[in-house]
């Protein structure tokens, strides 16, 4: 019966998300609870809830201030100058161009938000892309690719769900990824490399246009057809209206601290430095990093708290749905529905390929987080393959690890809202996008699975 349920929920709850009928906080909520008291969970459900709530509060604290630090660097400008250095460098190359898309992707992908990222990279450089006349497609594959690669940071989703589906730490899932994900961004470079080349023998270099350069990727505003106005593309001069679905490109917003870059760089540096030398867990470290920098670029506290609200839509959504999440993975290991479901698993499956389940589950992240949301396959479809795979011998994080390489398909996904804003911006049709990005994307995320295995972070057998 356990079986049953257990099946029954993931399927009302993957129901649920992908036709739409519920937010995941509300799937996540409503849908354990109802089969947890057919389970004959009782009042027990709320000690299981709590117990759920209290493994995944670091997460939820590790969400809200990593989104808070990255959104102030983001405000202050610490990546305008790299959009500024890009403009510059790319002058009239397509090469140049197609290479400096995939650098400015990977840097903006810090803040863990596709959406921020590829309206940044599309204000910043789409009217460069239609001044050389380099196929906007290219633009988006490159830019999907490296998000994609880039979104296994603990702080982006996937990790922080595979962690808290198993109630493990994001950084042990993260941190033995990094040479993984390293290797992953130098294959989406050389695939920037290749497509810049490629565009470059058919379009030729242009003549170089210095004022396209100064006003900051042509002055140009960006419609939600993908068409570019004013300076891009028509000769026109400045409109003024660059960055009109994000004022992080504004040379002139109010919450830029050009005095304090160089501070807001260091910074960053030894965050990033710290977190992976593993030395203080990933919460404290983001606490104390959104804090000073809080402090020190908003040292009025009205400041600080409109720094926090420019950001608090994020915040919400994302801590929302941990939490959510608590309810669903509470429920699932106390009324014991995960271990029965294993139980049935490990009848089905092969005893030879009981071994190999974290490769396995690698290569079935591939189509499965295609075809379904995070959300699905990590808090569904994880728990029962880690489950099976503990008894060969194999740990929770391990297979949190395997199941995390799949994410440069992942977010080529229609399922994701992200890609529908990139294309959209871009004015490229989905299905272009496809044709150019998918299979690149499996090269990728099965080049991460393999460093992962040679390295030994996810065993083979």
């Amino acid at each position: 019966m356990l079986v049953i349920l257990g099946f029954l929920m993931v399927a009302a709850f993957m129901f649920l998300i992908l036709t739409k009928r519920a937010t995941p906080v509300v799937a996540l909520t409503l849908v354990p609870v109802i089969f947890g008291l057919l389970a004959g969970a009782g009042l027990g459900i709320g000690d299981m809830i709590t117990d759920g709530i209290k493994s995944l509060a670091p997460t939820a604290a590790l969400l809200f201030f990593a989104i808070i630090f990255f959104g102030i660097m983001i405000d202050v400008g610490l990546f305008d100058p790299l959009v500024r250095g890009i403009l510059r460098v790319v002058r009239n190359d397509p090469m140049k161009l197609v290479v400096g898309t995939a650098v400015l992707a990977m840097v903006v992908s810090l803040d863990g938000d596709g959406s921020t990222t590829f309206i940044i990279v599309t204000s910043a450089l789409l009217p460069l892309y239609l001044k050389l006349g380099v196929s906007p497609v290219i633009l988006t594959v490159v830019a999907g690719l490296a998000n994609g690669t880039m979104n296994i940071i603990p702080w982006g989703g996937p990790t922080v769900r595979a962690a808290s589906a198993l109630g493990i730490s994001p950084s042990e899932v993260f941190v033995p990824m990094v040479p993984s994900m390293i290797v992953g961004l130098i294959i989406v470079l050389l695939f920037a490399v290749h497509l810049g080349i490629m565009e470059r023998r058919r379009i030729g270099k242009l003549i170089y246009e210095p004022e396209l350069v100064a006003s900051g990727g042509g002055g140009g505003s960006i419609g939600r057809s993908g068409t570019a106005t004013g300076g891009a593309g028509t000769g026109g001069s400045d409109d003024g209206e660059s960055g009109q679905f994000f004022d992080g490109l504004d040379p002139n917003r109010a919450t830029l601290r050009p005095k304090l870059l160089w501070f807001n760089a260091a910074l960053t540096v030894s965050l990033l430095v710290i977190l992976v030398m593993d030395v203080l867990p990933i919460p404290v470290l983001f606490m104390i990093a959104a804090s000073i920098a809080l402090t020190v670029n908003f040292p009025k506290v009205k400041e600080q708290g409109d720094a926090i609200a420019r950001h608090s839509s994020s915040i919400v959504s994302v801590v929302a749905m941990v939490l959510a999440a608590a309810i669903l993975t509470g429920v699932f290991q106390g009324t014991g529905m995960v271990e029965a479901m294993a139980e049935w698993l490990l009848n089905v499956i092969p005893s030879g390929m009981g071994p190999y389940l974290a490769v396995i589950t690698g290569i079935l992240s591939i189509p499965l987080t295609f075809f379904m949301t995070n959300d699905a396959f990590y808090f569904g479809v994880l728990p029962v393959l880690t489950e099976t795979a503990g008894k060969y011998g194999i740990d929770p994080v391990e297979m949190a690890r395997a199941s995390i390489t799949g994410q440069p398909v992942h977010l080529q996904s229609p399922l994701v809202p992200a890609i529908l804003l990139l294309v959209t911006l871009a004015g490229v049709s989905l299905a272009d996008h496809h044709k150019k990005v998918l299979w690149r994307a499996v090269v990728v995320s099965l080049a991460m699975l393999a460093v992962g295995v040679v390295l030994g972070q996810i065993p083979f057998g």
